[in-house]
């Protein structure tokens, strides 16, 4: 058996997946194994800050990332807060994932309604570096949400979304539209869309082998033994 080597590249030749299999594929694994290939191939700012928490437990999704920021405003007329939320809303597509950097503290950034057409249009998740409202209503609507805290304030007089569908950066982790986001329990993590299939590959091989040291540390084999054995703990 071929000791598994997390600095070897994964072989690319020949392959082709789809965005629902890549995702389905991602799905079956879990962050553990995923940010360990990023830090083998030398990503290691990819794993958003640890306060963000899923709306629910058992929060789990991955997806296309559909970046927006904002910053904090006075503003009291519904047309300049809610049109540019609302022509963000309207860009969703399947697999996406709205992932916010709002440079705000002070609202919600994503309430029940949002929610709702996220999910209607085919979103996987969303991801508020901020606050997000009506908690009871998104749990119903079962759309996954990662938050920092919640809040009933809303938008208006406080908050206004400036661009979407750019670069933008939560503290040290840099998120460019269509990269892939994984969520579970662990946190949240940003895979850059062109090493997506790489890491893929390679965090499939790394779960098939951390199942083998699984199996033979379950039977009885010494820790040190399993780790020689498969090259990998």
């Amino acid at each position: 058996m071929e000791k598994f080597d997390i600095a070897k590249q994964a072989d690319l030749t020949n392959i082709s997946i789809t965005e629902n299999d890549m995702i389905e594929r991602y799905l079956k694994l879990y962050g553990g194994t995923i940010s360990d290939v990023l830090d083998g191939m030398g990503y290691k700012d990819q794993v958003l800050p640890k306060e963000l928490k899923g709306l629910t437990p058992d929060a789990k999704f991955c997806g296309t990332a559909l970046t927006a920021t904002g910053e904090p405003s006075d503003i009291y007329d519904a047309d300049t807060i809610f049109i540019p939320i609302l022509e963000m809303l309207g860009d969703v597509k399947k697999n996406n994932v709205v992932i916010t950097q709002p440079n705000d503290n002070s609202c919600s950034h994503l309430g029940e309604l949002s929610a709702t057409t996220i999910k209607s249009r085919g979103g996987n998740g969303a991801v508020i570096f901020g606050g997000v409202r009506d908690v009871d209503y998104i749990h119903q609507l079962g759309l996954p949400v990662f938050h920092l805290y919640t809040t009933p304030k809303d938008v208006m007089g406080r908050w206004l979304l400036t661009k979407y569908n750019i670069e933008i950066q939560i503290e040290n982790v840099t998120i460019f539209p269509n990269d892939i986001i994984f969520a579970d329990k662990d946190g949240v993590i940003i895979i850059p869309k062109a090493v997506a299939i790489a890491v893929l590959l390679k965090a499939e091989e790394l779960h098939f082998t951390e199942n083998n040291v699984r199996e033979d540390v379950i039977n009885g084999m010494h820790p040190v033994d399993a780790y020689k054995k498969h090259g990998w703990f």
